[in-house]
């Protein structure tokens, strides 16, 4: 039953997708807009529909669903992070100065908020 939690997610995703390459097609972009997001909101009426009419996902499907949310976050980033790094380095010098410093300000900062934490 855990592969069955896995389907009503894979299902979601496979309808959420078509849907965003629809918005992006009406917008004229030609990519998926938003076809994660469609996802998570038809999982989340699915849920909702089962709770109401009182039926419930038994623990084997909860697992399979709780491993799709577990991995989901770390995929998505790591998406994202490449999608990123692409476009900033076809843009120029200045997306690259900015990631730079996002990172090193931050890290140059770690002893002073450590000093202040001890205060």
């Amino acid at each position: 039953m855990g592969i069955f939690g896995l389907g009503i997610i894979a299902a979601c995703m496979f309808a959420g997708c078509f849907l965003g390459n629809l918005l992006g097609a009406a917008l004229g972009l030609g990519s998926d807009v938003g076809g994660v997001g469609f996802a998570m909101v038809i999982f989340i009426l699915i849920q909702v529909y089962l709770q109401k009419s009182g039926k419930s996902l038994d623990k084997k499907t909860e697992g399979g669903i709780q491993f799709v949310s577990a991995m989901y976050i770390p995929v998505v980033v790591a998406m994202s992070m490449n999608q990123d790094v692409y476009s900033a380095l076809a843009s120029g010098l200045v997306p690259l100065v900015a990631g730079l410093l996002a990172v090193v300000i931050p890290l140059a900062l770690i002893p002073v908020l450590r000093k202040l934490a001890k205060d």
